[in-house]
């Protein structure tokens, strides 16, 4: 049975009752696997009005009282992740595994948040007079809204509600109504969990309006959003324009520098494993492939080969490990992608044309012999299709590395601990992987820079958001 889909607004699931819905399709098929329903003025409103009733108390709540609800259900995310992957896997298209690691992955968030959410602290400064006293105090920002996407649904979310609750603030949240199962599990996770009434609230509906409705409101401090970065930008506006501080985690377009002194064939393995992960739908997905002139034509080898094996098909079925694209509307994406390197002479060495069938399936393709100029290595693909290019010197791919607005993540290979301090101290990204991929563990921050974002989620930094700093002195 797929999940059933909900509002939950002041600690209850409310259905549709005669409220518009959504279908909710299988990328993998197109069957219809349930009706969303979407919120209404009256809906939102409750929402934001049971979040402001209960900050009231949750912003006096203990931290270990935050901690244990923190921790149970860290251990409901492991208890019920064969469901949830299962249900995500339907809506949102990834392969089963790759869905069941999300979910354990989260748990280690879930877990992660309610131990440093016990280590929120302030701080004593020494005075100039010996009969003054002063201190700073960290202190929750109050009602928050949250908007998550659809590639993680259940990662992108825990993110931003287990460091909104930890810290001691009130939620609204909006997540994907694509793949919106994860979400409505977290939901009911933290009301099996015992958090009082109000404090998380899940809405759903047509995301420019559910956006603006409550990023306007006067109950709404804080806004946090993952996605797009022209999305990103007009929600950034709008919390601006009523003095709404925001985190921002946008999109990217990562640089990938493999130098000819790495161990080629196993970068051109890894990154193309990597490459494949959630059909290519990840903010961090490597997605500009910079190979070094002597090490190009082996690094292409191995790492077209690597894909050419890729089992892609139904994340629930066996072996598979790359499903569908999450929509409909990300095939043609990933054709227009093709159509612009076909134009200006690029070479197709793998793939580039959609699965035929009923779902949403686009193969792994590999393109060499594209410019800088070209679609493929200016805009950020969000699927599986690699452009492959080469470069002569650290120099010259550190600037082409550097040229995009983009500033997420980025990847590195090199055995040359010269290079790769020169190249981790010069690129402009807020994550530098050098020789694997490390990023997006609960204790590490994750962010961007330039337009890929404002703020991290994770680390030690992961309150900074949620908390405001005052400042008490008194004789």
């Amino acid at each position: 049975m797929y999940q059933k889909l909900t509002l939950y607004i002041d600690g209850q699931f409310i259905e549709a009752q005669g409220r518009q819905t959504q279908e909710v399709i299988n990328p993998a098929n197109r069957e219809v696997l349930g009706h969303l329903p979407h919120a209404t003025n009256e809906d939102l409103d409750s929402a934001l009005l049971s979040a402001e009733r209960a900050f009231a108390s949750w912003k006096k709540s203990s931290p270990t009282e935050r901690s244990t609800i923190l921790r149970k259900v860290a251990q409901l995310t492991r208890d019920r992740a064969p469901e949830i992957a299962r249900n995500m896997t339907l809506d949102q298209g990834k392969p089963l595994a790759e869905s069941l690691g999300e979910l354990i992955s989260c748990a280690d968030h879930a877990d992660w948040h309610a131990e440093e959410c016990r280590r929120i602290y302030g701080r004593v400064i020494t005075p100039r007079h010996p009969n003054v006293r002063q201190f700073v105090l960290r202190e929750p920002i109050g009602v928050c809204v949250a908007f998550t996407p659809w590639n993680f649904p259940y990662n992108q979310a825990i993110r931003k509600v287990a460091a909104a609750i930890g810290a001691g603030c009130t939620l609204v949240l909006k997540g994907p109504e694509d793949s919106p199962s994860a979400v409505m599990a977290i939901a009911q996770m933290f009301h099996d969990a015992g958090l009082p009434p109000g404090v998380l609230n899940l809405v759903w509906g047509d995301p420019p309006k559910i956006s603006d409705y409550l990023i306007r409101s006067p109950i709404t401090r804080k806004v946090s959003f993952t996605g797009s970065v022209p999305v990103g930008k007009q929600l950034a506006s709008l919390a601006g324009a009523h003095m709404k501080r925001v985190t921002m985690e946008l999109g990217g377009h990562s640089p990938v520098l493999v130098f000819d002194d790495a161990d080629i064939d196993r970068a051109a393995q890894m990154l193309a494993k990597f490459k494949i992960r959630n059909a290519g739908q990840v903010c961090v997905s490597p997605t500009r492939f910079y190979v070094q002139k002597k090490a190009y034509d082996r690094f292409l080898a191995t790492f077209t080969d690597t894909l050419s094996n890729i089992k892609v098909g139904d994340g629930l079925t066996e072996g598979v490990e790359m499903g569908p694209l999450a929509h409909e509307r990300r095939v043609p994406a990933m054709e227009r992608f093709v159509e612009d390197a076909r134009s200006r002479g690029s070479k197709i060495v793998l793939g580039g044309d959609p699965i035929s069938g009923k779902g949403f399936f686009f193969p792994p393709t590999v393109i060499t012999d594209l410019p800088d100029d070209a679609m493929l290595m200016t805009q950020e693909p969000f699927g599986p299709v690699a452009p492959i290019v080469s470069f002569d010197t650290v120099d010259e791919v550190i600037a082409r590395a550097n040229s995009l607005p983009f500033g997420l993540s980025s990847y590195v290979f090199t055995n040359s601990l010269q290079t790769a301090t020169r190249v981790s101290n010069e690129l402009e990204a807020g994550m530098v992987n050098i020789n694997h991929f490390g990023s997006a563990l609960p204790e590490t921050p994750f962010g961007g820079i330039k337009d890929s974002g404002i703020g991290s989620e994770g680390g030690s930094e992961t309150f900074d958001g949620y908390l405001v700093t005052k400042f008490v002195t008194h004789i």
